[in-house]
């Protein structure tokens, strides 16, 4: 990893992350850099963000996937974490990269994407994090990821209804999902509360809070799990989204 942090104005990834408590080391600052170049580099021949600009990459990937530190307690030694239709790596790469102790996994419907998150990983020369391609309704059926994890993320873009069908399968009992969520998330937080239920979770509300570096505010929608989900859920694949509970 042959980077050369003079190249870059850091100031706002430092100071950001200095706002949620975090401090990065100069082997963290050159991974975060070295994950914005290869993620804008392969961003030329593939779909993975409209965001390319250093500050903005920053702000609203960098610190808004590290934002959920305020939200849940990232400190714990040995901690499972899934990135739910992870994408381009947000916000489980970030997240990695800041508290090396967590133990994560990034999942990904498209293989593309986790070929170029394999690439990454190599690349920045980090330590248990794995990646699996696969959709949601079919991985939360193995025995090898269902209720295994302590917390679930997802940054993804979907209804909150289908998004925990998706996501709580995952949690273990006692363990967390988070979904980023924008800030006018009222309603749908109000018309997930049969699927919460059903799933085995139990909502403990909406965190708002602002990003870092930027006028701008993200939500986080936190359940914890506290029962095992129904054997049956998730459904087949599509019926989630096209159908919420």
């Amino acid at each position: 990893m042959n980077i050369d942090i003079n190249n870059y104005n850091i100031s706002t990834l430092v100071d950001g992350c200095k706002q949620l408590n975090i401090t990065l080391s100069e082997e963290q600052i050159r991974q975060f850099i070295c994950y914005y170049e290869m993620l804008t580099e392969k961003n030329k021949v593939m779909n993975l963000t409209a965001i390319t600009e250093w500050e903005e990459v920053l702000t609203r990937h960098f610190l808004d996937s590290l934002l959920v530190c305020k939200a849940a307690d990232l400190s714990e030694e040995n901690l499972t974490v899934l990135d739910l239709g992870t994408g381009a790596g947000f916000p489980g790469i970030p997240l990695k990269i800041a508290f090396p102790q967590l133990s994560v996994t990034l999942a990904d419907s498209l293989n593309k994407r986790i070929l170029f998150l394999d690439e990454v990983i190599e690349g920045l020369g980090l330590k248990d994090i794995r990646t699996f391609h696969g959709r949601a309704e079919e991985l939360g059926h193995r025995p090898e990821h269902r209720e295994m994890y302590d917390l679930v993320v997802s940054r993804a873009v979907a209804n909150l209804s289908s998004l925990c069908e998706y996501c709580i399968p995952f949690v273990k009992k006692g363990g967390m999902f988070i979904s980023y969520k924008s800030t006018d998330i009222d309603m749908e937080y109000q018309n997930s509360g049969k699927a919460v239920t059903v799933l085995g979770g139990k909502s403990r509300g909406i965190t708002t809070l602002p990003l870092p570096e930027t006028d701008l505010k993200r939500s986080f929608v936190i359940i914890e799990k506290v029962k095992p989900t129904p054997g049956k859920y998730p459904r087949k694949a599509g019926t989630p989204s096209r159908d919420p509970l």
